[in-house]
């Protein structure tokens, strides 16, 4: 699920910088490639519909954010140690500390 949410926000991040772009500013930017035809979003031009579609992919954009950062957290919780099974067996042997070595006296 998380893998899905990771390249649907990859998606969302490009489209939001895209349309960000196309939007016209001091600078124009892309703005030249939006269009001439602009009866076809309104009396304002694209302009209104431009920024309805940064707050509706932005929206989605945070919410998809919210999402990732939740089920990151819960997978944090998780260790690979929790599916790990010990097995009963118990050596019984107890290790026996090795001998000092005795060094040669002097006659």
């Amino acid at each position: 699920m998380s893998g899905i949410l990771l390249v649907l926000q990859f998606i969302l991040a490009i489209f939001v910088t895209i349309i960000v772009m196309l939007q016209k500013s001091s600078s124009i930017g892309l703005g030249t490639y939006s269009g001439s035809n602009e009866s076809l979003f309104g009396a304002k031009g694209p302009a209104g519909f431009l920024a309805k579609l940064t707050f509706g992919l932005g929206f989605l954009f945070v919410i998809n954010t919210i999402a990732l950062g939740y089920l990151y957290l819960q997978d944090s919780k998780r260790s690979i140690l929790d599916n790990v099974s010990i097995s009963p067996e118990v050596d019984n042997q107890v290790p026996v500390a090795p001998s000092v070595p005795v060094l040669p006296q002097e006659k």
